[in-house]
């Protein structure tokens, strides 16, 4: 898949119609008649008129034949199709995404030092550092016994061989066994995945997974052409683990300061809950062996 499919003026497109189509006459305070509509919540000419935009106008900006929409369009529309602050930045990467730029070849991403040597400081939470596609550049011991202890503890370490917590949520049978309410684990997952995509438009090996995704996978698929969009940074995720049963764990991403999309997922439990008991036992489970990836070396 080429890259610019998952942004520019086709997913724009995509995402203001999808937009469209959540909103009925009456939630925007619109007079609807009775008649039979051919398509599902607002028209084109009645976003153009919440927006104060002529119909000719907003039709080429959703065909994709305008280009460069004025802050003053991107916000009434905003403000008409009631987007979210995820969805509203979203628009404004998609209606003006940055120029395509011929890049350099690249190593693949490593961990800073700093953030393994966090991840083996915290080693009764479990966590990972991820990369901005959702490749698992590191985890501890704990982090990778409640995701992915099936897997290699040295996968993360070998670029051609590395986890990605997409692919694996869709793709991989251990996992899909993992989340018990996988619709919500899915949906937040695409979501995620769809704030990628914009912040990343020239991104060849994002969009290749994307591409991957739509083809393997017919869940991710339908998921995907709902456009949703959320950058999911906490909540709490549901596990039924193999080894340990039922656990209820809040989690937290956050982003590395240095601008290169990575961060560190970690999840926590309350104190005294069955949830703490669990992770205590998995780490148990897991043995006492502390080891947190140490990068490639050239």
């Amino acid at each position: 898949m080429d890259a610019s499919a998952t942004t520019g003026p086709s997913a724009l497109g995509d995402f203001l119609r999808t937009r469209r189509a959540r909103l009925q006459p009456e939630d925007v305070g619109l007079v609807s008649y009775g008649a039979r509509r051919r398509v599902p919540g607002l028209r084109r000419e009645e976003l153009a008129q919440l927006a104060g935009v002529s119909v000719a106008y907003y039709t080429r900006l959703e065909q994709g034949q305008s280009h460069n929409a004025s802050e003053g369009v991107l916000d009434a529309l905003a403000r008409a199709l009631r987007l979210t602050p995820d969805e509203r930045a979203h628009l404004r990467q998609l209606a003006r995404p940055t120029p395509n730029r011929r890049r350099p070849a690249v190593r693949p991403d490593t961990a800073r030092p700093g953030v393994r040597q966090l991840l083996a400081a915290v080693d009764g939470v479990p966590a990972l550092a991820l990369g901005p596609r959702f490749e698992v550049l590191a985890w501890n011991r704990l982090g990778h016994a409640l995701i992915a202890g099936h897997l290699d503890f040295d996968s993360p370490s070998r670029p051609l061989d590395r986890p990605n917590t997409q692919r694996l949520l869709f793709l991989d049978p251990h996992t899909r066994e993992l989340y018990p309410e996988r619709e919500g684990e899915t949906r937040r997952a695409v979501a995620s995945l769809r704030v990628a995509a914009g912040q990343r438009p020239d991104d060849q090996q994002l969009a290749e997974l994307i591409g991957e995704l739509s083809m393997k996978s017919t869940e991710f698929s339908g998921l995907w052409s709902r456009h949703v969009v959320n950058n999911c940074t906490f909540g709490t995720k549901h596990f039924h683990h193999p080894l340990v049963g039922e656990l209820a764990l809040d989690f937290e991403m956050m982003q590395t300061p240095d601008g290169s999309g990575q961060g560190v997922l970690m999840f926590s439990a309350p104190v005294g809950s069955p949830s703490e008991a669990a992770l205590r036992l998995l780490a148990a489970e897991r043995g006492p062996d502390v080891r947190v990836l140490e990068p490639q070396r050239p």
